[in-house]
C-alpha cells in the first residue's frame, strides 16, 4: 500500500533511483538532440522513438522517488551529452554514432540486477538500443541501393581474400620465429644435432601454441555466440512484439521507410527459425554457420605454422656448420620473399616492394639472433 512504501525503501535505493534518473535524463536528451540533428526522415523517426523510450525510463525512476517520499531532482543534460549534440549538428549523427554505441554497450548490464528495472523490461530495451547503434555505427544509414538490400537479405558473403591473408600470416609466423630460433642457436655453434633439436622443438612448440590459441579463440567466440542465441531465442519466445519492433528499427536504420521496414520485419517474424537466424545476423552481426569450427581452425593453424617453420630447419636434416646455416638463410629468404609477394594480392603494392620488405625484416631478425647466439657462444667457451 502507498502508505508503507517509503519504509521499505532504503537510502541506498533512493540513491540508486537518483543515479538511474540522471542517466535516463542524459539518454533522453541525447536522442532528442540526435533527432533534431538528423536530416534523414527515417533515421529521425528512429531517434525520436528511442527518445520516447528513454522518457518512459526517466518517468519510471521519478515515480519511484515520489513513491519513496523523496524529492525528484531537476537534472539537466550532462556536458558530455551537450557536446555530442553539438558535434551531431555540426558534422552529422554518423560522426557520433560510434561514441553513442560505446555508451549504449556500457549500459547494457546496468539494470540486470535491479528488480524494479527487470519488472519494467528495461534490461531488454537497453540491449536493443545497443544493438541498434551497433548497426548505425557500421555506416548503413541512408543506403537503399541494391547492394544494401542484398546485405539485408544476407547475400554477398566475404571473399576468400581473408582466408588467403590468414594462410600467408600463419606460414610467415612459423617461418620468421623458427628462422630466428635456428639462427640464434647456430650462432652459438653447439653442433648440428643441437641446432636441429632446437629447431624441431621450436617448430612443435610454436605449432601447438598457435593451434591451442586458435582453438580457444574460435571456441570462445562460438560459446559467446551460442549464449547470445539462447538470449535471442528466449526473447523471441516471450517478447515477440519487442523483437519485431527492434527489427523494424534496424531496417529503418539501414534506410528503409518505416512502412517497408515494418512489413519486412512482420514477414520475417512469421517463421520462428527464420526470425531467429535474421535476429542473429542483424543484431549480433553473424549467422549460425559463421561461428566456425574450433578443431578445423586449430588443425589449419598447426599445419600452416609447421609449413613455415620447416623451411629454415630442412637444411639441418642433411648437414651442419656454415653450409647448413647459409642454406637455411637462403631457403628462408626465398620463402620470405614469396610470402611478401603473395600479400600483393590483397595490398595492391608492388611485388618487389612487398617481397623485399618481408625479406629485409625477416633476415634482420635472424641476423640479430645469430649475433646474440655467437656472443653467448664465445662467452661460454671462453
Amino acid at each position: 500500500m502507498p502508505s508503507d512504501t517509503p519504509s521499505r525503501v532504503s537510502p541506498d535505493d533512493i540513491k540508486r533511483y537518483r543515479s538511474n534518473l540522471r542517466d535516463e535524463v542524459d539518454g533522453a536528451a541525447l536522442y532528442h538532440l540526435l533527432a533534431a540533428a538528423e536530416k534523414d526522415p527515417g533515421l529521425r523517426e528512429v531517434y525520436q522513438r528511442l527518445a520516447v523510450s528513454e522518457e518512459r525510463h526517466k518517468e519510471l525512476w521519478a515515480a519511484k522517488l515520489r513513491e519513496a517520499g523523496a524529492p525528484v531532482p531537476d537534472f539537466k543534460p550532462s556536458r558530455r551529452v551537450r557536446v555530442l549534440g553539438w558535434l551531431a549538428r555540426r558534422f552529422g549523427t554518423h560522426a557520433v554514432a560510434p561514441i553513442v554505441t560505446a555508451m549504449e554497450v556500457d549500459a547494457t548490464g546496468m539494470y540486470d540486477n535491479q528488480p524494479e528495472a527487470v519488472a519494467a523490461n528495461l534490461p531488454a530495451e537497453e540491449r536493443s538500443h545497443a544493438r541498434l547503434f551497433r548497426e548505425l555505427s557500421r555506416g548503413h544509414a541512408g543506403a537503399t541501393s541494391a547492394g544494401s538490400i542484398a546485405r539485408l537479405e544476407g547475400r554477398h558473403r566475404g571473399s576468400s581474400g581473408n582466408a588467403l591473408r590468414a594462410a600467408v600470416l600463419g606460414v610467415n609466423d612459423g617461418l620468421v620465429s623458427n628462422l630466428s630460433l635456428v639462427m640464434g642457436v647456430a650462432g652459438a655453434d653447439p653442433g648440428r644435432d643441437v641446432v636441429f633439436l632446437a629447431g624441431l622443438a621450436g617448430l612443435l612448440a610454436g605449432a601447438f601454441s598457435m593451434a591451442l590459441g586458435e582453438w580457444i579463440s574460435v571456441r570462445s567466440s562460438a560459446e559467446s555466440f551460442e549464449r547470445q542465441m539462447a538470449i535471442e531465442r528466449e526473447e523471441l519466445e516471450f517478447l515477440p512484439e519487442e523483437e519485431e519492433e527492434e527489427l523494424t528499427l534496424i531496417y529503418q536504420a539501414k534506410g528503409l521507410p518505416r512502412e517497408d521496414a515494418a512489413l519486412f520485419a512482420s514477414h520475417i517474424m512469421k517463421n520462428k527459425e527464420s526470425a531467429l537466424d535474421t535476429l542473429a545476423r542483424e543484431e549480433l552481426g553473424m549467422s549460425p554457420d559463421e561461428a566456425g569450427n574450433a578443431w578445423v581452425a586449430a588443425i589449419t593453424s598447426f599445419v600452416l605454422f609447421v609449413i613455415g617453420a620447416a623451411v629454415p630447419l630442412l637444411p639441418w636434416m642433411f648437414g651442419g656448420g656454415a653450409a647448413a646455416t647459409a642454406a637455411s638463410a637462403i631457403a628462408a629468404g626465398a620463402a620470405l620473399f614469396l610470402a611478401g609477394a603473395v600479400t600483393t594480392l590483397f595490398t595492391g603494392r608492388g611485388v618487389l616492394f612487398s617481397g623485399g620488405r618481408m625479406l629485409v625484416f625477416g633476415l634482420s631478425a635472424a641476423g640479430l639472433t645469430f649475433v646474440i647466439g655467437r656472443i653467448i657462444g664465445v662467452s661460454t667457451t671462453g
